[in-house]
């Protein structure tokens, strides 16, 4: 499949072999088998903690991909949620509009992430009106602590996966 050999660098545009569970600072992720844990090394100057693991298919193509990045915060800093995802959102869409791909996000959305309040909202990447990946963004904060959940991949791959990465969600501990 050719788009699924070009997947990896435009998921590398908008933003996860075998260790069960991923340790860094407050983040604990837990791993289901078949997901291959990336190491994600911070750019200079940058103190994020990032975690990203992807599956692949029977071929080697990659069908979810996923990262949780944990960035410090100002202290008493107020965070505007809502205005964080608002720019993830346009910055994902902007960057797929480069290469030629439309993109419809939904509404941003209540949801959790590692029993946080959170937002959320899901692209529909289109090419030529045909339905080539879905990504969703989710973003909470927890005392001094900023969390960004990515996760995509291509239309039927997203689909398939999509029971496995809200196991993930939901297992998730977040701390500051």
């Amino acid at each position: 499949m050719h788009f699924a050999r070009r997947f990896p660098a435009f998921i590398g545009l908008c933003l996860l072999v075998a260790l069960p569970v991923a340790h860094a600072d407050g983040l604990t992720i837990t791993w289901p088998a078949g997901w291959e844990i990336q190491t994600v090394t911070p750019e200079p100057g940058d103190s994020s903690v990032r975690q990203r693991a992807v599956k692949n298919d029977a071929n080697g193509d990659p069908q979810m991909v996923m990262e949780l990045t944990q960035s410090t915060l100002v202290p008493e800093h107020k965070v505007n949620m809502e205005a964080v995802l608002l720019q993830m959102r346009k910055t994902l869409q902007q960057n797929f509009a480069k290469g030629g791909y439309q993109s419809a996000c939904s509404k941003i959305n209540s949801s959790t992430l590692g029993g946080l309040d959170a937002l959320q909202t899901t692209c529909k990447i289109t090419q030529n009106g045909n339905h080539v990946i879905t990504q969703t963004l989710v973003a909470a904060t927890q005392g001094n602590s900023a969390y960004a959940l990515s996760y995509a991949g291509p239309a039927d791959g997203y689909k398939a996966n999509e029971p496995e990465v809200q196991g993930i969600r939901a297992s998730l501990r977040l701390t500051p």
